[in-house]
């Protein structure tokens, strides 16, 4: 995304420097130590926005810039929030700042995310239907049923699980692991690798004869993981839970799953984020429960469950969560993202600007452009060139006028 994407086209057109910056702790920018719980308090936003300030200095030296250059930044997701932070507590380092799909909002139960998940899934504008949420919501029904009826080995063999599911724990990763394929789909549909919300209804939704009536949706959820499981090269479902508290728990650089101890560490001091399924309008299973995703911060990190509220109203507190108080920060969402719920969808004054992109994904926006693309991706994007150029011309005219009048 660094040397590709809308940004890119924009800092061509305006004959810009473009730098990307590394996330402390993520990548490569981590000591050899650095995964330890003990080294892992220097691992928040707030670090992030300091070390984003020292770069900007060091950057300003490196190439001779002054006051004349004006900055703006760019990000997506937890990138996107933090550019509309780092707008807001240094404003006098960047002039402004787009958010595309940015949760600015912290919030501990997001039970609203998988909600959304129910909605896109329903959308006909991006191939979804009512009878392919219903489907969804049927296939997990029968999940739990056979796991209820003791029918552990079959489920196993069905979905190509590495284990079988004997344990509550267990069957919770399952169903995770289950729920995730369709979460991700929507989160991302035509930008994802995986597949389109269109071809995951047309699987869930496929009418070809079946040997079982009552088992249809069930079978259909077993032939999504399939093809979840071939596209991602992955040989079988892994689903134990006391494989996935070991991989949290691995502190060595080497490890395949790298960002996810940093990220789920972040989740539990900082932001929450918690995709649960408790109420009544989730389209999955009733077992990702809040208890079971927030154990794993004192198990994996020993973070007490009790502290996560707070720690949470902090970051919204510090930040001012989906009613900011920033000039000059554009905040783009897609209608299908789940993410825009936390984030800023409405001009709720001068200060927040927003470009709402009706039936696009997270993130859409950051792409180039693509034939396929559709028309209010097109002109989103149009938007966003129209608020950077402007900027670029204001803060031109400001710098002019300070000129004249120290003349």
């Amino acid at each position: 995304m660094t040397l590709n994407g809308h940004h890119v086209d924009m800092a061509k057109e305006h004959r810009a420097l473009l730098l990307a910056v590394e996330h402390r702790f993520y990548g490569d920018s981590i000591n050899p130590d650095g995964l330890k719980t003990e080294n892992l308090a220097d691992l928040s936003s707030q670090q992030a926005l300091a070390d984003l300030a020292v770069v900007h200095q060091y950057i300003s030296q490196s190439f001779n810039l002054s006051c004349r250059n004006t900055w703006i930044s760019f990000g997506g997701s937890y990138s996107g929030s933090l550019s509309a932070w780092f707008r807001g507590k240094f404003p006098s380092l960047v002039y402004g700042a787009v958010a595309s799909s940015a949760p600015v909002k912290a919030k501990l139960d997001f039970s609203e995310y998988n909600n959304v998940v129910g909605l896109s899934l329903m959308n006909e504008a991006v191939g979804g239907s009512e009878k392919c949420l219903a489907k969804v919501r049927e296939a997990f029904v029968l999940v739990e049923a056979a796991l209820i009826d003791g029918n552990f080995t079959k489920v196993a063999a069905d979905f190509g699980c590495c284990q079988t599911p004997r344990n509550p724990d267990d069957q919770s990763e399952l169903m995770q692991n289950l729920a995730d394929i369709i979460m991700g789909t929507v989160q991302y549909n035509e930008e994802g690798v995986l597949m389109s919300i269109k071809e995951l209804c047309g699987v869930m939704t496929d009418e070809s004869k079946e040997k079982e009536a009552e088992m249809e949706a069930y079978n259909h959820l077993v032939k999504l993981s399939q093809i979840y499981r071939s596209t991602s090269q992955e040989q079988c479902l892994d689903i134990s839970h006391e494989k996935t508290v070991k991989d949290l728990m691995d502190t060595s650089l080497k490890t395949r799953r790298r960002a996810e101890r940093q990220w789920t560490y972040q989740t539990c001091t900082e932001f929450g984020f918690y995709q649960t399924c408790e109420d009544t309008a989730c389209p999955f299973s009733g077992m990702l429960t809040l208890q079971a995703q927030t154990k794993l911060c004192a198990r994996v990190f020993g973070i007490s469950q009790h502290s996560l509220p707070a720690r949470i109203a902090f970051t919204n507190s510090y930040y001012g969560g989906d009613s900011p108080h920033t000039h000059r920060v554009l905040y783009v969402n897609g209608g299908v993202d789940p993410w825009k719920e936390l984030s800023v969808v409405q001009d709720s004054s001068e200060e927040a600007q927003t470009v709402f992109v009706k039936d696009t994904a997270h993130c859409a926006d950051m792409s180039r452009e693509r034939l396929t693309d559709h028309h209010s991706l097109r002109k989103a994007r149009q938007e966003i060139e129209n608020h950077v150029a402007h900027w670029l011309r204001t803060a031109a005219q400001e710098k002019m006028n300070n000129r004249g009048e120290l003349l």
